[in-house]
């Protein structure tokens, strides 16, 4: 009788959690940084259309790389898994990734991600409306939470920007709705294809678009930009970008998606510190409080019920 494999030692098994963790903190961490990125590329007068393209442009060849990878040894993909690809990297990575460069024109860093933060409220409604799934006590009161801490960020901004602040936050909600839409609808292609499989093909549909968008909005002439943009589009790209993308997929992988998500909560955090150090945005009572209340209300939504 052949003996059976030994079972991990425990230190084995805690080296692969703390790995875990700290990959789960950096990709939470790096993602945070595209809005810092984006706000220090706009003072050198390049807008959204052409930042975003640059970012797509330099991000591309990794992106392909990423789904030749993943797509080893995997079945062709069929005329459905096209069509399907073509509709999330549409909304999951393109629209959500254009509009939030639009909104970051007019509103604070800080603020940008606490709407972004909202999308696993937003999902929770998506499948609501679509699904016809029954909200749970705590799930209505996490939304609660969740929205009256944006609110009062979203108030305290408004009283001095006034209807910058309102564009900049309605483009950036509907980012936020334009990818939960894509995390709705992505589940069952996630597993047909692989999560990361499907986010290169993806991200690359997406960068097509992004790179056509310039070509046809604005002239070839306004791709000549500022050095400095071009080093910031390219750490956006890999920095911000592709290396989260990967640091999330094997957090994943070592210890699971509830705990890499509420690892993730350091994201607010960290763009708020990097908002305030880095750009000089404010920091004060109002934003702590909408933080917190953010953090809550999506730590209540993210926990699983009884």
């Amino acid at each position: 009788m052949t003996p059976a494999a030994p079972a991990p030692t425990t230190a084995a098994a805690t080296d692969r959690r703390w790995a875990g963790l700290l990959l789960a903190l950096l990709g939470a961490i790096g993602f945070s940084g595209k809005a810092i990125i984006v706000k220090l590329a706009y003072r050198h007068g390049v807008d959204a259309v052409t930042l975003l393209m640059w970012r797509m442009l330099l991000a591309l060849p990794f992106f392909l790389a990423m789904a030749w990878w993943a797509g080893r040894g995997k079945p062709a993909l069929t005329r459905q898994d096209w069509r399907d690809i073509g509709v999330l990297g549409f909304t999951g990575y393109y629209l959500a990734s254009y509009l939030d460069f639009a909104g970051l024109a007019y509103i604070s860093a800080s603020l940008e991600r606490l709407i972004l933060y909202l999308n696993p409220t937003l999902v929770l409604l998506i499948s609501v409306l679509w699904f016809k799934h029954r909200l749970q006590a705590r799930q209505v009161v996490a939304l609660a939470v969740s929205y009256a801490g944006v609110v009062a960020v979203f108030a305290h901004e408004l009283s001095f920007e006034g209807v910058s602040t309102a564009i900049g936050a309605a483009l950036v909600f509907a980012s936020a709705v334009s990818y939960a839409v894509y995390l709705a609808l992505s589940g069952k292609v996630v597993q047909r294809l692989g999560s990361l499989r499907l986010a290169g093909l993806a991200s690359t549909v997406a960068c097509a678009l992004c790179i056509a968008q310039f070509v046809l909005l604005r002239p070839l002439s306004q791709a000549v930009v500022p050095e400095p943009v071009l080093w910031l589009s390219l750490l956006n790209a890999t920095a911000c970008t592709v290396a989260p993308v990967l640091m999330v997929m094997l957090a994943i992988a070592r210890i699971g998606a509830p705990l890499a998500s509420q690892a993730g909560m350091v994201g607010p955090m960290s763009t708020l510190a990097m908002g305030v150090f880095v750009l000089g945005e404010p920091m004060n009572a109002w934003i702590a409080v909408g933080t917190a209340l953010v953090l809550g209300g999506v730590f209540l939504v993210s926990r699983k019920g009884p």
